[in-house]
């Protein structure tokens, strides 16, 4: 009887993959685990690999780490023309953490998981490349039509992602109906004011979302973009599980307040984690916060970080006194400066 593989385990470590990779026909394998450490790989390795994935036609099952390498557009190519192949995915966990990667080759990824229909799990890493808004629209063709996800990871922190492509990323998530978990990270980018509400506008559309990790430190949203991305998570009534991070954003009291208005509409929201370290907020700020905090009447877990912002320690004291209120709080963590 023919063995059937259902794992193959690869590890190169510290090798200069510059040349493709040659196998034979593995149409039989289920699941690949792919583990690449700090190695040189470059287009024609990431290529070669790609013809290795190409003839696995039954993976339902993809692990690939290719982070820290000198993986370019040409290269993410070879790796989408083999992706596009593989229409039995139904997970998928990609890493091309710090590579040489633009627009081009995000919208090459784009395309090529477009036509993985039945992704339900989707981990992809992009960080430290040099993707902007038309890497990530076409990044977002993929995620609309992609309508089975039900768990998303986009890692896309320190790239070139401005007010354009975070609204473009909005309007993709807004096809995403059945997510149930997203963790998004768009740290160290440029997005302001516009990009902010329109990526709450396409959240506003996950309706089923129970757990959210936004994380937005050092961008520029401020007050409006605050106040927009907090309401449109009102509408987001399934959410149970909620990290939002709006370090250094120039958030002032306004946006702060805004924040609080859109918690106090949350009902169902149990756990909290909340960082606003670095911004601009005040008195009026932090108390617009404890207004609507003490309306979470269902939280029971709440982290709550104000570091280095402009709040006089006596109303420090009546915000903290209004979150202890919380009748079903059990766990509390409220840091300020």
């Amino acid at each position: 009887m023919q063995n059937q593989y259902w794992c193959i385990k690869l590890r190169f470590c510290f090798n200069q993959m510059h040349q493709p990779l040659k196998f034979g026909t593995l149409s039989i394998v289920k699941t690949i685990y792919q583990f690449q450490m700090g190695n040189q790989i470059g287009d024609q390795g990431a290529s070669g690999l790609g013809s290795l994935i190409a003839s696995c036609n039954n993976l339902s099952n993809l692990t690939l780490s290719l982070e820290s390498n000198q993986i370019g557009d040409e290269g993410v190519s070879g790796l989408c023309s083999a992706l596009a192949k593989c229409t039995n995915l139904s997970n998928l966990t990609l890493n091309l953490f710090q590579n040489q990667i633009h627009d081009e080759g995000a919208s090459g990824l784009g395309s090529a998981l477009a036509k993985s229909t039945n992704l339900s799990n989707l981990t992809l890493d992009l960080s430290k490349n040099q993707i902007g808004a038309i890497g990530l629209s076409g990044l977002g063709l993929a995620l609309a039509n992609c309508i089975n996800l039900s768990n998303l990871t986009l890692e896309l922190k320190q790239n070139n992602i401005d007010d354009e492509g975070a609204s473009g990323l909005g309007s993709a998530l807004a096809y995403c109906a059945n997510l149930s978990n997203l963790t998004l990270d768009l740290i160290y980018n440029q997005i302001g004011a516009i990009g902010a509400s329109g990526l709450g506008s396409g959240l506003a559309f996950c309706t089923n979302l129970s757990n959210l990790t936004l994380e937005l430190y050092c961008n520029k949203i401020g007050d409006e973009g605050a106040s927009g991305l907090g309401f449109a998570l009102t509408n987001c009534s399934s959410l149970t599980n909620l990290a939002l991070n709006l370090s250094d954003n120039q958030i002032g009291d306004s946006g702060a307040s805004g924040l609080g208005s859109a918690f106090a509409s949350c009902n169902n929201l149990f756990n909290l984690k909340l960082n606003l370290l670095y911004n601009e907020i005040g008195d009026d700020g932090a108390l617009g916060l404890s207004f609507g905090l003490a309306k979470c009447n269902n939280l029971s877990s709440l982290a709550f970080n104000t570091y280095y912002n402009q709040i006089n320690d006596s109303q420090q004291v009546k915000l903290e006194i209004k979150c202890l209120k919380l009748k079903r709080l059990v766990n509390y963590k409220i840091y300020f400066q």
